[in-house]
């Protein structure tokens, strides 16, 4: 067929479905006016938010870590000046930045990140405000006190949610505080008690827990108690999650971009919250 034939061809394939799609177009707009007009019935509408708001750290070489040491580096293999293009090689520890626990990260055989169901990383986050008691005492802890008094304020927990704890040790991040260590190397900044996991597994419908500090054990915890309550239940923590201050108590959907590599106890993440 000649080169003319062939753009001939297209060219009325081309408008004979554009005509099609806007006589459809007005056809459905047809039918809507219709159902506006029996019975009250109105086209339905994609559900929209008005704010998104990131969660996530920058990560970068010197982010501080749980033991101390670098955790995150970066290569860069090909530049665009003498390349045309760019490309790093990445090496990292999965716990570093902000990430996610998976259940395999403190269980024999649980959950790893690349299982977890996308339907549990879209989840209503809940955000409980502990930061005057962070304040006060730098080894605070999230109690079954402190989400009743949430619950009394806000109402019950969302189902499927995420319990986020704000202490607002993501201020301190940049500093020496954000670890916190002593003179002997013990870390001294927010966690969850491990009554708190109880509670939260035996009586609410929730996700994952995500905390603003490098753990979600206090940094002086001696035994990962809360660790090993909660993740072999199969449900996945956060930590170092950012901009709790910007988000609300409640009404907010937490969005986590979590790793899909095979076998993975966790990753980092890019994290964002929806209102």
């Amino acid at each position: 067929m000649c080169d003319a034939c062939v753009i001939h061809s297209v060219t009325n394939r081309m408008l004979s479905r554009r005509d099609f799609f806007r006589a459809s177009a007005v056809a459905t707009a047809g039918v809507a006016a219709v159902a506006a007009g029996i019975g009250g019935l109105a086209p339905a509408h994609a559900m929209t938010h008005s704010s998104v708001t990131d969660m996530s750290h920058t990560l970068t070489e010197d982010f501080p870590t749980f033991f101390g040491e670098q955790q995150f580096f970066q290569t860069q293999v090909f530049n665009y000046a003498e390349h045309k293009f760019n490309l790093k090689e990445l090496r990292v520890n999965e716990h570093t930045g902000t990430h996610i626990d998976s259940p395999l990260h403190f269980s024999a055989d649980g959950t790893s990140v690349d299982k977890i169901p996308v339907e549990k990383l879209v989840v209503p986050l809940a955000v409980i405000d502990i930061r005057e008691k962070a304040a006060a005492d730098a080894d605070a802890v999230v109690t079954p006190d402190d989400i009743k008094a949430w619950i009394a304020a806000n109402g019950a927990l969302p189902a499927g949610c995420c319990l986020a704890m704000n202490s607002g040790w993501a201020q301190h991040l940049g500093t020496p505080k954000f670890r916190n260590a002593d003179a002997a190397g013990k870390m001294h900044f927010p966690g969850f008690h491990a009554e708190a996991a109880k509670m939260l597994i035996e009586e609410a419908d929730v996700s994952g827990v995500a905390s603003d500090t490098l753990s979600l054990d206090i940094g002086a915890s001696p035994d990962f108690a809360f660790h090993y309550a909660w993740l072999p239940s199969n449900r996945w923590g956060i930590e170092c999650l950012a901009n709790l201050d910007a988000v609300p108590a409640t009404g907010g959907t937490l969005v986590v971009g979590a790793p899909k590599h095979a076998g993975g106890t966790g990753g980092p993440a890019r994290v964002f919250t929806l209102v």
